[in-house]
């Protein structure tokens, strides 16, 4: 994740926030084996990578016939790559551009693959990092954790297509709910397993470890991919099999929601407002349900409700409603 914020030093934000959490390719592949038919002529934007060490940036390298690109540009922020220049720090982001000239070989060489130096220093809103973007079809990386917000919206603002990693506890922010609620933004299909760190990273119990060759790594355990690109679960209809009784779904305190407390009981004669946990949005089909709100105990968004039965308070739920 290499990229910095036009209002603040991203360097402070890296050092408090620690957004260095670089994705495998084992997952990479499993979640992209679901959008290949997505990617043919397009050209792909990958603006939070360090092409050194950026498996996103391999994994399109390396499936450029297979998937027909049309190009693939990644762009790498300044403190990200302080030696290919000089022995001083950079000061300047770079990006690399590929358009299929390595055709012959089995697999392109990415040394081949000369890198251009920005006159900026990367930071995915700088002007030159935002032209190209213009130039992108797909954008599909790990954006920084600590500025997801902000990388969203410009995300949406610019009308592409994109598929990126997030924090699973993104989909409670108001403005990502928002846009899961407008069914513009969704969920993919599975769950980054574990992500290598900088050495600088301390260890924080069984979430971090460090492996025989010396990689620190670390589990977040709620990672996550947003995309709004279609794919085929967003159509597959939830089997509805439980009847409803007021005495197994109680409602809220104050308001006429029902709890559901798994998404496989959500019963299907019943047609008003239910809260159900935010794992209902993994499966999600707009053309089943209606999402109205989020709500917790403290807090809502769009339905006005709050999620406490008979005095205790329980988790954040999501407010949803059939589709007759």
């Amino acid at each position: 994740m290499e990229s910095k914020p036009l209002n603040r030093s991203l360097g402070a934000a890296r050092a408090t926030k620690q957004d260095e959490f670089y994705t495998q390719i084992t997952d990479i592949e499993k979640e992209l084996k679901h959008y290949t038919k997505h990617f043919k002529g397009k050209t792909v934007l990958c603006n939070c990578d360090d092409p050194r060490v950026s498996h996103f940036f391999k994994y399109f390298l390396n499936n450029f016939e297979k998937l027909k690109l049309k190009k693939l540009i990644t762009t790498c922020y300044k403190n990200q790559q302080p030696d290919l220049f000089s022995k001083h720090e950079a000061k300047r982001g770079i990006y690399f551009e590929y358009s299929g000239e390595q055709k012959d070989k089995r697999l392109p060489d990415p040394t081949k693959i000369k890198p251009r130096e920005l006159k900026e220093n990367g930071d995915f809103r700088s002007k030159e990092c935002v032209e190209l973007l213009k130039q992108a079809d797909i954008v599909v990386t790990n954006p920084p954790f600590s500025l997801f917000r902000e990388y969203v919206s410009q995300l949406v603002e610019s009308g592409k297509k994109f598929l990126i990693i997030g924090n699973h506890n993104a989909l409670t922010y108001k403005e990502t709910f928002g846009l899961i609620k407008d069914n513009k933004v969704w969920l993919g299909y599975s769950h980054p397993v574990a992500f290598v760190v900088p050495d600088s990273y301390e260890m924080r119990d069984t979430r971090s470890w460090r492996d025989e060759a010396g990689t620190n790594w670390r589990s977040l355990g709620n990672a996550c991919w947003f995309t709004n690109l279609d794919i085929a679960k967003r159509h597959e209809q939830l089997v509805l099999y439980k009847r409803f009784d007021p005495s197994s779904y109680p409602t809220y305190d104050g308001y006429n929601v029902i709890e559901v407390s798994r998404y496989a009981d959500i019963p299907e004669d019943f047609d008003g407002v239910m809260g159900v946990p935010i794992t209902f949005l993994e499966k999600h089909n707009p053309e089943q349900f209606e999402v109205l709100g989020v709500a917790n105990s403290a807090r809502w968004i769009g339905q006005k409700c709050l999620t406490i039965l008979n005095g205790k308070r329980i988790y954040n739920r999501i407010l949803i409603r059939k589709i007759k």
